[in-house]
């Protein structure tokens, strides 16, 4: 096993900041402008209190400061491996491409949504926030702060509908695994690669 020297666990630390930074100035760019705009054409919108659409705010960049941050440690780390663990890296990065395009576009949205399960419910809690809000907001009869929590409430319920759906997604996918279950041969490309390896510098040396 190799270890991190100093140098790579500083790169690592500088791209996850970058990709922290990134992440925020994304959300702000993104959030910020939308919010501008929402306030100077929705009339619902320009209603709610400071604290809720700073909690807008928060919900976009939020997601894109922990992705974004993550996103380059990973690059990072991708960049510095060499030799046999690269080679089977590839191969195994070209196998997945390859699954990824025969599938289906039916496939595909509920791989994608089963390998993004977080971003589904946080980002289906965030829309359904807005809209109980825009929906809530056109009672006369209520004062702000009852909307608020009727909104809120209307929200958690779509939430909990949304994780009851993921739980039966996730549950029937490792349904369908157990009865796919294939051993693990990436050990025997990572043996080749290096058998490989030796092979090529013994060739050298002659």
């Amino acid at each position: 096993m190799k270890l991190a020297t100093e140098e790579e666990l500083a790169g690592h630390h500088a791209a996850t900041v970058r990709g922290a930074i990134e992440g925020v100035a994304a959300g702000f760019a993104i959030s910020i402008p939308g919010t501008w705009y929402l306030n100077r054409n929705w009339t619902y919108f320009r209603k709610l209190p400071i604290q809720l659409k700073a909690l807008g705010i928060v919900m976009v960049v939020a997601p894109l400061y922990a992705i974004q941050a993550e996103r380059r440690g990973v690059e990072f780390d991708q960049s510095t491996w060499t030799g046999a663990g690269k080679n089977e890296l590839d191969r195994l990065e070209k196998v997945e491409q390859n699954k990824w395009e025969a599938l289906t576009t039916k496939e595909k949205i509920k791989t994608w949504a089963m390998e993004n399960q977080y971003k589904v419910i946080l980002g289906s809690w965030a829309a359904s926030m807005l809209l109980a809000g825009g929906i809530v907001w056109r009672n006369k009869y209520q004062t702000p702060a009852q909307k608020v929590v009727q909104a809120r409430m209307w929200a958690q319920g779509l939430t909990v509908g949304v994780l009851i759906a993921a739980g039966i997604a996730t549950q029937a996918q490792r349904k369908s695994n157990q009865e796919h279950k294939t051993e693990d041969h990436s050990w025997v490309g990572m043996v080749e690669e290096i058998e490989r390896e030796e092979a090529e510098k013994a060739s050298h040396k002659i």
